[in-house]
């Protein structure tokens, strides 16, 4: 039998609890999931490609299903070429679902093949997003239980220099 394969992607500037909640759910479904650090020409990330994989890998080393990689095309394409048969998507609230739906039609579109499962976030993570975590962080909030410690750490660095 073959294993079964699914593609978390997510810029993840930087990951969150949320974000690692989801990583980690699906990782008890799917037999091995690439988490895709997708470069997004439309934002200016605050961590880098290999700052993000850095840290990603170490608050999930405890994930033996795990690999992480970037991407910068298609996720269509990405997700293919991993031979996966699923796309694994966060949703925090309604508000997402319009974006999700809109992205997960044309990759069906683009490949009937995989599928796109959502997995809805636990209630304490509804409001939380990596955009929101890094405009706390900056301004000198405290982001303790929203990230890992050790994203928390690397965010402080950041705007402290």
């Amino acid at each position: 039998m073959s294993e079964k394969i699914a593609v978390v992607p997510g810029s993840f500037d930087p990951i969150t609890n949320g974000h690692l909640d989801i990583i980690k759910r699906a990782a008890g479904v799917f037999d091995i999931i690439y988490v895709a650090v997708l470069n997004n020409s439309s934002k200016k990330p605050l961590f880098s490609i290999d700052e993000r994989i850095d840290l990603i890998s170490e608050v999930t080393k405890d994930i033996p299903n795990i690999r992480i990689e970037s991407s910068s095309g298609l996720l269509i394409e990405y997700a293919r070429a991993k031979n996966a048969k699923a796309i694994v998507r966060g949703l925090r609230a309604i508000s997402d679902f319009e974006y999700e739906m809109q992205i997960t039609s044309m990759n069906k579109f683009l490949d009937e093949s995989i599928e796109t499962f959502f997995i809805m976030t636990k209630n304490q993570y509804s409001f939380l997003s990596s955009s929101i975590v890094k405009e706390v962080a900056q301004y000198g909030g405290t982001v303790t239980g929203l990230v890992p410690e050790l994203v928390e750490k690397a965010l402080l660095q950041k705007f402290n220099k």
